[in-house]
């Protein structure tokens, strides 16, 4: 404790991060997750910022699942995967999602940003190239700054700075590139162009890596993320994704590829060897939420039917959001205080949201960001849309 600068420092910018109306507090629940949930204040809140697109995180069938993996299997396993920390149950779920995602084999994480913190040191070295999509999330941002192959970074789905990144690299003699994106960027909802990245990494030689954590379950037309939605199925050569957000919500995460890419993963991805095994409760879970989605489009349907109502009807009251048919729908206010103000506003109606700004989105790009799910009914969307209309006429951001 002898260093009192360092800690009146870190107060001084905590009060600075309030004063500017960019502090992120934590709502507490004292639910379950769901559509709707309750505050530590005792009140009923429709809840709208949550991923659950298939509204599986709180659902009675998933609880069951990941019940009866829990008398089976035990609570954890105290290891890691290649000492004594692998279970059936593991291999049994790694096994389903490469036949959900059509790939040859599937690794475990215990989260998806272990997925992307783990996948290119192993894999790529400094006679490589790595061309990153410019929104790409933390977690691949992080990985790439862990590996030491060559970085190049393109345009927010610009396919004419994808080429440009993709000569530059190929002039400079790279041995091997890897173009990486997220199938669907989470804060604007905007969904990769994997038809036109798959041509191009055809005509340069390169291999392509999604990030399917907002895609996984409930995108294209049976499910199975970006890549089904694209029609490039079987074109990809890499692809990473969570079990924490449609897939039941818990944690864990994977990577999914070629046999080949995969073992040395097992072998070498640091994530995988130096950390516990993923909870077998949440590997049965997870089974059992595959094996439902994969019977019936039911929650998916649902969940892009409301996704098309609310959108529709978001923009007839006046706000302003981000284009597109993916069930994150960002609800443009600009301003860092103009978004903390409208989520405390809303919280105060009875709906839970949460405010987006800077560094997490681009200056003067703040927003509320909605995410629809399978789970919420009409009647609470509508109750939605009516305290959005108050508090957007309130706050002044909506015409009378």
């Amino acid at each position: 404790m002898s260093d009192q600068a360092f800690y009146s420092s870190l107060q001084q910018k905590l009060a600075t991060l309030k004063d500017e109306g960019l502090f992120k507090p934590e709502r507490v629940l004292a639910s379950r997750q769901g559509a709707e949930v309750v505050a530590q204040d005792g009140r009923t809140l429709i809840n709208m910022c949550a991923n659950n697109y298939l509204g599986l995180s709180g659902d009675v069938e998933t609880q069951k699942a990941a019940a009866a993996a829990l008398e089976k299997y035990g609570y954890g396993l105290s290891s890691v995967r290649f000492i004594c920390g692998t279970q059936t149950v593991h291999k049994e779920l790694e096994r389903a999602l490469s036949n959900f995602l059509g790939t040859e084999d599937t690794i475990l994480y215990a989260a998806a940003f272990d997925a992307n913190g783990g996948v290119f040191e192993p894999l790529f070295d400094e006679n490589d190239a790595i061309i990153s999509d410019a929104l790409n999330h933390a977690s691949i941002i992080d990985g790439v700054r862990l590996c030491k192959a060559a970085r190049y970074r393109y345009a927010n789905n610009d396919m004419a700075d994808l080429e440009k990144q993709l000569i530059a690299a190929t002039e400079a003699g790279k041995r091997h590139k890897i173009i990486v994106t997220d199938g669907v960027f989470s804060m604007d909802g905007t969904i990769a162009q994997l038809d036109k990245i798959v041509e191009l990494a055809e005509k340069y030689g390169a291999l392509t890596m999604i990030d399917e954590s907002h895609a996984s379950g409930f995108m294209g037309a049976t499910g199975r993320g970006t890549h089904e939605h694209c029609g490039v199925i079987g074109k990809i050569d890499i692809i990473t994704g969570t079990l924490g957000k449609a897939l039941g919500g818990a944690m864990g995460g994977f990577t999914s590829g070629k046999k080949e890419v995969i073992e040395t993963l097992r072998q070498k991805s640091r994530p995988y060897l130096f950390s516990n095994t993923l909870a077998p409760m949440i590997a049965g879970a997870s089974l059992a939420v595959l094996e439902r989605i994969s019977k019936s489009t039911e929650l998916r349907d649902r969940l892009h039917e409301n996704t098309a109502y609310f959108r529709k009807e978001i923009e007839r009251i006046g706000f302003t959001i981000k284009p597109g048919t993916h069930p994150v729908v960002p609800v443009m206010l600009f301003e860092a205080p103009v978004a903390q103000k409208f989520a405390a506003r809303m919280f105060d109606l009875g709906v839970l949201l949460s405010g987006f700004f800077y560094p997490v989105v681009p200056m003067g790009q703040s927003r509320v960001r909605v995410q629809l799910s399978a789970a919420h009914t009409r009647e609470q969307l509508d109750t939605v849309l009516k305290a959005f209309e108050q508090a957007g006429k309130e706050l002044g951001i909506i015409k009378n």
